[in-house]
């Protein structure tokens, strides 16, 4: 395995030290982009490669950069190629104090440590620096470090596709063992509704308010019911849901006095499938629940809750097939490195999502994360190596 790439080990796991010490949850990743640019410039990569896009400016959430892009040129010919993580980490990791214990990179225990994806940012530069270092062959390649991943996929939505250069596939880093290659992932539908009752005296007239909370409460049963909740499974279609926010909007909460007829509702729900119409086909079973429930709680008059039900797709899902050039050629990296192939099919999102709607086939390769978004969270050196190797091998291996 060694004798395939010229990796050096110990500046490799400098680099994923460095860049867990830097903090950039998502929406502020100035810092380690500016952290990630200094390592490239300094491993030998031109300033004039290093740019940024204005992503940010079509993220709906306020957000300090673009997402980070670097364009080696190649020193063969050959069709471009795209290697993509995110920069940014989820609000645990905000403060991490990266130390080393054994084969791991652990935190102090009281934040989650970022390997998700730091170990994504510190194998690209790994990738860099060694192609430059040991003057290896590669084809034109693209960097892609993506802003508000963790918050939304925004980043690589929001990504101009004319950015990346042409890339004919994609190499993304976002997983845990180098062997595993995620060649697909579910797409997800959000929903969510507004239920506005009326208020009157609970004690005194209860009969003349319109519980928002009562209205929440029976659509919710009759979804699940109905088969709507949790793990779906229908002759037309596979799935997922849940029910996220049940209460106010903001911090307020869905009514504030136990002798008040609860007025006003917010819940917030997703749903998640292989196929994009069965994720709305799933959000549409929500909906047509809360209409039951509507009709179901009267007021002494007859009156009804208003209700607003809406529902968007948030991230569209893909699946490569095993044949497929991008996976075709992990599989026979893998295979170089002595590695057995694992295919999986992911049940979250992921920017290969995106990169895949974008006309890139991408897959999604593993580096040493474990037990993510969690304070237990750790990286495996030992997967890190591996995927470090991986990456280099794919970045330079002949068609």
């Amino acid at each position: 395995m060694t004798d395939l790439v010229p990796l050096d080990i110990a500046g490799a796991e400098e680099h994923l030290m460095r860049f867990l010490s830097v903090e950039g949850v998502t929406g502020y990743e100035a810092n380690i982009a500016a952290a990630v640019s200094d390592a490239l410039k300094a491993a030998g990569v031109p300033a004039s490669a290093i740019r940024f896009d204005d992503a940010n400016t079509r993220i709906p959430l306020p957000t300090e950069t673009g997402n980070l892009i670097v364009d080696l040129p190649g020193t063969r010919s050959g069709p471009r190629l795209l290697f993509s993580t995110h920069l940014d980490t989820v609000p645990l990791c905000a403060g991490a104090k990266p130390r080393r214990e054994g084969d791991r990179i652990v935190s102090d225990g009281t934040t989650a440590l970022g390997g998700d994806a730091r170990t994504g940012v510190a194998l690209l530069v790994v990738v860099a620096e060694t192609l430059i270092k040991h003057k290896l062959p590669h084809p034109p390649i693209t960097l892609l470090f993506t802003v508000r991943e963790e918050s939304g996929l925004h980043g690589a939505r929001e990504l101009n596709p004319a950015e990346l250069g042409g890339p004919v596939m994609c190499v993304n880093v976002d997983g845990q063992l180098a062997s595993e290659l995620i060649i697909g992932a579910v797409g997800q539908e959000n929903w969510e509704v507004e239920i506005k009752g009326r208020a009157s005296h609970a004690g005194v007239a209860p009969e003349k308010g319109i519980s928002a909370t009562m209205v929440g409460a029976i659509a919710l049963t009759e979804a699940r019911q109905a088969g709507w909740f949790g793990k779906v499974v229908k002759p037309d279609g596979r799935g997922t849901s849940n029910v996220g926010i049940f209460g106010g909007k903001g911090d307020k909460a869905a009514g504030d006095a136990t002798n008040v007829v609860t007025d006003y509702v917010f819940i917030k729900g997703e749903a998640r499938s292989p196929e994009s119409a069965f994720a709305a086909k799933i959000a549409n079973g929500y909906k047509q629940a809360f209409a039951k429930a509507q009709g179901e709680v009267r007021d002494h008059e007859g009156g009804t809750a208003e209700l607003t039900f809406s529902h968007k797709a948030a991230y569209p899902p893909f699946e490569l097939s095993k044949n497929s050039p991008v996976v075709k050629r992990a599989a026979k990296a893998l295979t170089m490195l002595g590695i057995e192939p694992v295919y999986l099919f992911s049940n979250g999102g992921l920017d290969a999502n995106w990169l895949d709607k974008h006309g890139v086939p991408t897959i999604t390769i593993g580096a040493g994360q474990a037990e993510i978004h969690t304070i237990k969270e750790y990286v495996n050196l030992a997967e890190y190596e591996k995927g470090c190797r991986l990456g280099v091998l794919m970045a330079t291996m002949e068609e």
